[in-house]
């Protein structure tokens, strides 16, 4: 059985590439970092190390190789012999991959292949329709029938945490990935074409918007939050800032307030997603991934846009009745970052414009004026303390206004 793994990187290799040789696929990655490509051709196997406060784990991934992503007539052919794919590149790479996968998958039909399942592995709600559009762009209208009844764009959660490696983790080999043990992989399993391939781990679910706003109004949300409190106490690592109690405090209510908003949209247990939570926070505190709030908190701009995380979550939140007092704290964190980022001057009027033109957040959303309070105290120095009981007097305001 093969495997095509588009993207080699972190993910690639440390997650979805060991899951597709674990099941008993020989995976083939495609990548443009030359030396990517070289080491994986030369060695045939690659490192990954499963790392914890109670040590490190080594095991090897093999038999692998590798093509270059510009030999788009390598990757077109490996595309075209694939019994399963993934992507994980990153949502601004999708469009200069998807020429060499539509020419795959136009061999492939050329020679009656049978139907190609390809996980998408990319922290973007409506990935598969992102990808598809990208994709038929290249293809005739022939084309475009057959990649409809054979080609399924299956979204899954990354819930791995798999941090930047540095020298010191890589010990030496290049190719090595320093991952958390936590290896699920949660996909939707209405959009296989043809029978699920049988991979490691793999959970497919039906409704899938379950997993995907789990994974990024939860799990996600709740880390660039921490990574914010972080970053405005000057802590380097997550660890560091999970183990402020005040900071853990915010999260763990941000994270709940999604859950609650989650459970009710889904009609789920919320005691599973509390579990969740739970076990979350405990997977913040591992200080062996090395994880820094700086990579965490990242790209602020995507964080918050209008579906993202940080707007998403409030939002769904609101939609369900349920008033996002911590999520607006840590959202006011973000927008302190995407400024201080930018040079420019960190006042009131400037917030105001990135909630306006990042968040499409008009001024008359009632969202505005909660995450505007509450950058208003970041503006004054207030402390982490004083945040948090400003959030806890905001969330009983609203529990007195509803009774």
């Amino acid at each position: 059985m093969k495997a095509v793994m588009y993207g080699g990187g972190n993910i690639g290799r440390g997650f979805i590439g060991l899951l597709f040789s674990q099941s008993g696929y020989e995976v083939t990655f495609v990548d443009v970092v030359d030396s990517v490509v070289e080491s994986l051709n030369r060695e045939k196997r690659y490192p990954v190390r499963y790392v914890s406060t109670k040590g490190k784990e080594d095991i090897f991934v093999g038999p692998v190789a590798a093509v270059h992503g510009n030999n788009r007539e390598k990757v077109a052919q490996s595309i075209a012999e694939a019994d399963v794919m993934a992507t994980a590149v990153g949502v601004r790479v999708l469009k200069f991959i998807a020429p060499n996968i539509a020419e795959g998958i136009r061999r492939r039909m050329q020679t009656g292949g049978k139907p190609l399942n390809i996980i998408i592995c990319e922290n973007l709600i409506d990935a598969d329709k992102l990808l598809a559009s990208l994709i038929k762009e290249q293809l005739s209208e022939d084309e475009k029938t057959w990649f409809e009844d054979n080609i399924g764009l299956v979204e899954a959660s990354i819930g791995r945490m798999v941090p930047v490696q540095t020298e010191d983790m890589k010990e030496g080999d290049p190719l090595r990935v320093c991952v958390e043990r936590y290896g699920f992989l949660p996909v939707d399993q209405a959009a296989f074409k043809g029978e699920i391939p049988s991979i490691k781990n793999m959970v497919p679910h039906i409704p899938f918007g379950f997993y995907i706003e789990r994974k990024l109004y939860v799990h996600n949300m709740g880390h660039a939050v921490c990574a914010y409190l972080g970053d405005y106490l000057g802590k380097e690592f997550i660890y560091q800032a999970i183990d402020d109690s005040d900071i853990q405090y915010i999260v763990e209510n941000a994270m709940l307030e999604s859950a609650r908003a989650i459970a009710k949209q889904y009609h789920a247990d919320l005691y599973s997603i509390f579990l969740h939570t739970q076990d979350l926070l405990a997977r913040f505190t591992n200080k062996a991934l090395g994880d820094t709030c700086a990579r965490v908190g990242g790209d602020p701009t995507r964080k918050l846009s209008a579906k993202d995380r940080l707007i998403g979550s409030s939002g769904l939140c609101i939609e369900q009745g349920i008033y996002p007092a911590y999520i607006f704290l840590g959202t006011a964190g973000a927008v302190y970052q995407y400024l201080k980022e930018a040079g420019k001057e960190q006042g009131m009027e400037n917030a105001a414009f990135v909630l306006r033109e990042v968040s499409k957040l008009d001024e008359t959303d009632g969202r505005t004026k909660g995450i505007l309070a509450f950058y208003e105290k970041y503006l004054k120095g207030a402390s982490v303390k004083e945040l948090k009981q400003m959030a806890q007097q905001m969330e009983a305001e609203q529990l007195g206004n509803i009774v």
